[in-house]
């Protein structure tokens, strides 16, 4: 199935600069238990896009949209 996600972050540090808000939006061909698995990472960990993100050191505010297309 055809995946819409959007990544709202706010207040980030990357690699020692601020920005205020960055917003980043992908489609992706996935199954509904790869959703599922990756709700569950972004709901259970603190830390998800900072431990995946290269060079990203801080977030203030965050947020995940999947939506099925």
């Amino acid at each position: 199935m055809k995946v819409k996600f959007t990544l709202n972050m706010e207040n980030l540090e990357v690699e020692e600069k601020h920005i205020d808000r960055l917003c980043i939006s992908w489609i992706h061909e996935t199954s509904e238990e790869e959703v599922l698995s990756m709700s569950g990472q972004w709901i259970n960990s603190k830390n998800l896009l900072t431990q995946r993100m290269i060079g990203l050191n801080k977030v203030g505010e965050s947020s995940l949209t999947i939506e099925p297309l």
